[in-house]
């Protein structure tokens, strides 16, 4: 702009100077940041704002380094008692053998009849397993295939036998007999998944050993009989029905905590847990004395489906919660969809594994997983493969959600403590599988297979105690604080703590009001020289 200021009187000119590029685009962008400043309340991180939400003060917040220490010795001592009631109570599994008599045959062929050694209901399951020993000397493995025919005939409680499995139904099954001088591995003549009698007649035929035993000479043939020992089934009934009930307590003095608040107020920890504590309910199982009550082979597959429903839930709220901290939209298909259908394939993989071979062996006590290869080890890598796809996922989500949040007040709290109690159970449940489970973990209940033998229930306590003081813990610390911080309306708090963990009284303000919140980051200063 040019303007010219003269007088006559003066006798001179004066030009303004005119601004260049430089200083119109300095002073647009001052403009624009000026603009953005009276916006800045909506785009800062206010209780409106997308990743915040008003909810209920858990008893996190308001928790200090002691009682984070105190709830974690509890947490520890409450599963050391339990690993320690098991250690000292009985073998979860009992075995009895018999010598073979094949009654003038020949030991290569049979038949070998036994009776079984007196079974109850407690007993749950049976398995015949057989163990040969030869005369060969030399340093040599073999691997020889052959047939096993099975019979079974049950005694009836007026002495007489009922035919279970008959030889003419065609089980027979092949059997993989492998050798090392003069040892041979044992091998599943026949599993019992429900006993209907107290005794059974089992008579058993072997095929294809005969030029077997020419060559190396069968010395001694062994049948066991190995059944879940009724003083571990005693055990196991009392203690499902201890944490039945602690279970039912937490979760009516969970809800009871926060009947008073709206549940569109609940954290998103708090509405997992109060979902959480109802299938732990389930987990434990009400009906699981109905297993020795009841004739029938329903109420264990029940329980195998509340066990797996269970799992795959808590695996599900680990995969929420580190997600939803970040965001508050939630919604269904973009949100819940795609952890429903990686939780959904794992828990259809893992039930097909639990049930599958129960039913099968239900329908023939002679079958073997081992033998059905293409299906079994096809659900097996279909299983570890979801697996490895869920515990990719959960760590990006854990990996994000700490770059975005763990510089934000207690939301890093929030992070730390639900990372390392769940960092806790899942190394508990990493080493009890390694140690004692081996992959029997993926087959039928405790020990599908036979190779997995337990020397003691400190296993069953472990996992059982274990995913119930995780819960337990986790209603503690979640529910709502005992004393709120603030005011009439301190029930609800903000899901952002930087914002929500204030006082009416200006003395207490420690992370400022929302009307703080709502102010322009930068502010004019005042002149304190100006006077009236």
């Amino acid at each position: 702009m040019k303007m010219k200021m003269g007088s006559p009187n003066l006798g001179y000119s004066y030009h303004l100077p005119s601004a260049g590029w430089n200083l119109k685009i300095r002073n647009a962008l001052s403009q624009c940041s000026d603009i953005f400043s009276e916006f800045n309340k909506y785009i800062a991180p206010a209780y409106h704002h997308d990743r915040c939400e008003r909810s209920v003060q858990m008893r996190l917040y308001s928790m200090h380094k002691r009682e984070f220490v105190m709830v974690f010795v509890a947490f520890f001592a409450c599963f050391g008692l339990a690993v320690f009631i098991g250690l000292t109570g009985p073998p979860i599994t009992s075995t009895s053998e018999q010598k073979a008599h094949p009654n003038g045959s020949d030991m290569a062929t049979g038949p070998f009849i036994m009776k079984t050694p007196s079974l109850s209901t407690y007993s749950q399951q049976l398995w015949v397993i057989a163990k040969l020993s030869t005369l060969n000397s030399d340093d040599e493995r073999y691997d020889k295939s052959f047939q096993v025919s099975v019979s079974i005939d049950g005694i009836t409680p007026d002495r007489k036998l009922e035919p279970f499995l008959t030889a003419e139904s065609g089980h027979n099954r092949t059997r993989h007999l492998k050798c090392e001088r003069q040892n041979c591995e044992d091998f599943v003549v026949a599993h019992l998944g429900f006993l209907h009698f107290s005794h059974y007649i089992i008579t058993v035929r072997f095929h294809g050993l005969e030029s077997f035993h020419q060559r190396y000479t069968i010395r001694d043939l062994t049948f066991y009989f190995k059944n879940y020992n009724p003083a571990f089934t005693q055990i196991e009934i009392w203690f499902r029905l201890i944490f039945l009930i602690a279970t039912f307590v937490v979760t009516c003095w969970f809800g009871n905590s926060l009947r008073k608040y709206h549940v569109h107020d609940w954290s998103i920890e708090q509405k997992w847990i109060s979902l959480l504590l109802p299938l732990l309910i389930l987990y434990n199982n009400p009906l699981f004395p109905m297993i020795f009550l009841i004739n029938s082979w329903i109420p264990g597959m029940l329980d195998a489906v509340l066990q797996t429903t269970f799992l795959c839930a808590i695996l599900m709220f680990w995969l929420c919660v580190y997600h939803g901290l970040r965001q508050n939209e939630r919604r269904i298909a973009t949100f819940y969809l795609p952890k429903l259908l990686i939780v959904g394939l794992l828990w259809g993989a893992g039930l097909t594994l639990a049930t599958w071979l129960r039913c099968t062996e239900l329908e023939d006590p002679t079958y073997n997983y081992i033998l059905d290869t293409s299906n079994y080890y096809g659900f097996k890598v279909f299983f570890l493969t979801m697996g490895g796809i869920y515990g990719a996922y959960l760590i990006l989500l854990i990996l994000r959600a700490y770059s975005e949040l763990r510089s934000m007040p207690f939301f890093d709290l929030r992070l730390r403590f639900l990372t390392l109690l769940a960092a806790v159970v899942i190394g508990v449940c990493a080493l009890v599988t390694a140690r004692k489970f081996g992959a029997g973990v993926l087959e039928d209940s405790f020990a599908s297979r036979l190779s997995t033998y337990y020397q003691t229930s400190a296993q069953f306590m472990a996992l059982y105690g274990l995913l119930n003081f995780y819960l337990y813990t986790m209603a503690y610390v979640y529910a709502p604080a005992v004393q709120q911080v603030y005011g009439q309306h301190s029930s609800i708090t903000k899901d952002n703590p930087s914002f929500s963990m204030i006082n009416d009284s200006d003395e207490e303000v420690i992370y400022g009001s929302d009307e703080d919140s709502r102010r322009p980051l930068t502010r004019a200063p005042r002149n304190t020289d100006d006077s009236d």
